[in-house]
């Protein structure tokens, strides 16, 4: 299991730095022993299940939590000791938090204000905030007059005005439909990206961070199992957990791994990998193919998913992309007998933890 990760471009001036970072609730280790370092202006998301220590580490960031131990640095300060409004850090949560009884415009000057910023400067630096979610039309409306997604949009401004040196983000877009929620996906990556700012964004949703995100860590269990990019995580997991929390896997070990790839180590291909030949086909003299029944078929939309049992009673899963007219497909079916086939480059070994 991987404790840490540094980034090629994190230096001693990394936006945020946390070592040795250990948080227990009683019993329950919650973060144990980790050590990050996230660069300036990078959009960095944490990802894992429920319970898998992301929200804790936010939360020790923020000031919010108390680590018992390690330290928390912001561009090289220590900062592990100091209150939440002592650090040059926002958050941005699920529920919104907006005053009801103010203006969107007064809103997102509220934070201004308790600063003694002067009234004319706010008024412009909340205007030019609004501006940057492209709601400047609705300044003068109560956030009840809003929709899920608007709001959430003003609560970004709202943090972004203060210009804080790190953004934080607890699931912002958890309470949206998935349209809506895909819409802010876009939006948020084009304001950080404007914006300059560092993100530090929680999630539970794979295809979230996948969309959004220059580095991915994957939580577990209170550590971080593997940290990369989006296509690094996914095409090679560093553990089973992480293949088959990144989308669908064909996790293949042991004999079955020995007979077909002559080495019994787990390997990991991916669903959208395998090609489905009816019958009687042949692979191709870089792949592997595998006879196998079809057992279910499951049409999804953009795909197909098929799932099948080898001769040998191994189960696969594979994906079609519905590039054809409907009753142009292969038009397999379940009890079809089939060739699965995969390139050779396509199976991702993973690591003995």
């Amino acid at each position: 299991m991987i404790n840490s990760s540094t980034s090629p471009t994190a230096t001693s001036t990394s936006a945020v730095s946390l070592k040795g970072l250990n948080k227990s609730f009683g019993d329950v280790t919650a973060v144990s022993n980790l050590d990050l370092e996230i660069p300036q202006g990078e959009f960095f998301s944490m990802l894992g299940p429920s319970g898998s220590g992301k929200t804790t580490v936010l939360r020790i960031i923020a000031g919010f939590e108390t680590a018992s131990s390690g330290k928390v640095l912001l561009e090289g300060s220590d900062v592990t000791e100091l209150a939440p409004f002592d650090r040059d850090v926002n958050t941005v949560f699920q529920d919104y938090a907006l005053f009801p009884h103010m203006s969107i415009q007064l809103n997102v000057e509220y934070g201004l204000r308790a600063r003694k910023i002067p009234k004319a400067e706010r008024a412009k630096l909340a205007s030019e905030a609004i501006e940057s979610v492209k709601l400047s039309h609705l300044a003068d409306r109560l956030p009840h007059q809003l929709s899920g997604g608007q709001r959430q949009r003003i609560a970004l401004a709202r943090a972004l005005v203060l210009r804080p040196k790190v953004l934080l983000l607890d699931e912002p877009l958890g309470a949206l439909d998935k349209q809506l929620r895909e819409e802010m996906q876009v939006e948020l990556k084009r304001i950080q990206r404007e914006a300059g700012i560092t993100f530090i964004f929680v999630t539970h949703d794979q295809e979230e961070a996948m969309r959004m995100s220059d580095r991915i860590a994957v939580f577990n269990q209170g550590r971080i199992e593997q940290i990369g990019s989006p296509r690094e995580v996914y095409e090679s997991p560093a553990s089973a957990f992480v293949a088959s929390f990144l989308g669908v896997s064909n996790l293949i070990q042991g004999p079955m791994a020995k007979e077909l790839f002559g080495s019994d180590q787990m390997v990991n291909v991916r669903p959208e990998r395998i090609k489905l030949q009816k019958e009687g086909s042949k692979s191709a003299g870089d792949e592997i193919g595998i006879k196998a029944t079809i057992i279910d078929v499951a049409y999804t939309g953009a795909n197909t998913l098929y799932v099948l049992e080898s001769e040998a009673g191994l189960r696969l899963v594979a994906t079609r992309l519905n590039e054809e007219l409907p009753g142009q497909d292969l038009g397999l079916e379940a009890g079809d007998r089939v060739l699965a086939s995969f390139r050779k480059e396509h199976v991702a070994k993973i690591p003995n933890n």
